[in-house]
């Protein structure tokens, strides 16, 4: 593992398990009661399993403290019989709440915030939602912190119209809490399990919190996109720029942007960047980011991906670099085809989920575009979900290789002449890490009716056996023989 490794050795987190009472009944930490170590380990080879076979896979990126990471909680509420009322997440496949004291998780001042909020609303009789007979007024609290900057923001999400004890109510939380930056309330009224609403009001403070990422200022407002583990996002954006290489004079789009995390971050490498985000409120929050920020060279547009992607590749619009970070739904063939017409050299995918990533990565190779190189980064630690990095490119604009002619390589077929052995051992080695024989070339050329020398690598004795060659090593030489338009 990288990163977190070392640092996990010195702190003694490699024996480090994960003790949640609650886990049976939440559902969240998949991990609990085993160590951090073993769940890097198993979310490594998941991701293994699923990577096309000629993939380079790189060492996860383990989290130095996996615990309390998450700066984004939210939390329902229910009151009992006795006039308590408790607070904590949904149990799993339920809309049960599961009392919790502590997350391991969480942030530890969003749960005190929360818990806080329960003790509150008990005190002064606020009426609890109840989703059966949607009566009542408070439904959930939502809280982000801001980890850099140290500001936090809460949001109050009402199921009613008026929150008739809203000013003894934040004057208590504020009191209590007064590190919070701002607090709103949020009108939610639908019988869905949408957290907010489509209303939201500022009661104090700027109405948004901003954070430091990479040196850069991000503002953050209740419905933003933003990483919940600002310090694994880090290695996460860190990790795509190293993979894609940039030469800093790119045309580059990056899609499902969010409030520009990932455009900023990329737009120091690249000569100009496009973020593409369907969320109108994440883009403006992602155009006073680049302002605030002093970056020039980056432009949002607030369209659906796919459609955008469709109508810049129906322009005959050309891009160096397609970054794309979709939801756990991964992106569609639409997308993908537009991809192909945009002819980048180069695409960047980071997916939160392993499962629609290799999906999509099949789609991307009937499209000419094979995944290189692939690096998970474990954002959400005890819990089932990984991150990874892809690096996706075209065949024909792999790294040349230097061709040295023996005269002995002369005698070949108008095929053959397009590489020699070595060669293609070379370009199998350089973008798989596999090593490939003679043999095993010479019996995917005769598969593909490449026709050979004669007596070409035979074996000795007409009864010999001849291995076959690996289905992954097979593979990896297809691609060879593509690539120098053999086949």
């Amino acid at each position: 593992m990288k990163g977190g490794k070392n640092s996990a050795d010195k702190k003694g987190l490699t024996a480090v398990k994960n003790t949640c009472s609650a886990a049976k009944d939440c559902g969240s930490c998949k991990y609990a009661g085993k160590t951090y170590i073993y769940s890097c380990a198993e979310k490594q080879e998941y991701v293994r399993k699923l990577l096309p076979k000629n993939c380079k896979l790189n060492d996860i990126n383990a989290c130095e403290d996996p615990f309390h990471y998450r700066n984004k909680v939210h939390s329902g509420f229910k009151c009992l019989k006795n006039g308590k009322i408790i607070c904590g997440p949904y149990e799993e496949g339920s809309h049960r709440i599961v009392k919790v004291s502590s997350c391991l998780i969480e942030n530890e001042t969003a749960s005190a915030i929360i818990r806080d909020c329960a003790d509150i609303a008990a005190k002064l009789g606020v009426p609890i939602y109840n989703e059966t007979s949607c009566t009542g007024d408070l439904r959930r609290v939502l809280v982000r912190v801001a980890e850099k900057t140290g500001e936090i923001m809460v949001v109050i999400v009402i199921g009613s119209r008026f929150f008739r004890q809203k000013t003894a109510f934040v004057k208590e939380l504020t009191k209590r809490h007064p590190e919070i930056s701002t607090v709103l309330i949020n009108i939610n009224r639908r019988h869905d399990s949408m957290i907010l609403g489509d209303d939201t009001r500022k009661v104090t403070g700027k109405g948004y919190i901003t954070d430091i990422l990479l040196g850069k200022e991000f503002r953050i407002s209740p419905t933003s996109f933003y990483q919940v583990n600002r310090a694994q996002a880090e290695v996460l954006y860190s990790t795509a720029v190293r993979l894609a290489d940039f030469k800093g004079n790119e045309r580059a789009i990056d899609c499902y942007c969010g409030t520009g995390t990932t455009t900023l971050t990329f737009a120091g490498f690249t000569g100009k960047i496009t973020g593409v985000e369907i969320n109108s409120e994440a883009v403006s929050d992602a155009i006073r980011n680049a302002k605030a920020n002093g970056v020039d060279n980056a432009e949002f547009v607030c369209a659906d991906a796919t459609e955008y992607m469709k109508e810049q590749s129906d322009r005959g619009e050309k891009y160096d670099v397609v970054i794309l970070d979709p939801t756990r739904l991964g992106t569609d063939m639409r997308f993908i085809r537009a991809c192909k017409k945009l002819s980048p050299e180069k695409i960047i995918y980071i997916s939160c989920n392993p499962d629609t990533l290799a999906r999509d990565l099949k789609h991307f190779e009937e499209c000419g575009y094979y995944a290189i190189v692939a690096e998970p980064v474990d954002m959400f630690p005890w819990t089932s979900s990984i991150e990874t990095v892809v690096l996706l490119s075209k065949l024909s604009s792999a790294p040349k290789l230097e061709v040295r002619v023996k005269m002995s390589d002369l005698d070949l077929t108008e095929a053959e002449a397009k590489a020699t052995y070595e060669e293609i051992q070379e370009c199998v080695k350089k973008h798989t890490g596999l090593h490939v024989s003679y043999l095993n070339i010479a019996q995917i050329k005769r598969k593909h009716g490449i026709i050979e020398r004669v007596n070409y690598n035979l074996p000795k004795s007409e009864n010999s056996r001849q291995p076959n060659c690996p289905p992954e090593k097979e593979k990896a030489i297809v691609t060879a023989l593509r690539y120098f338009m053999m086949i």
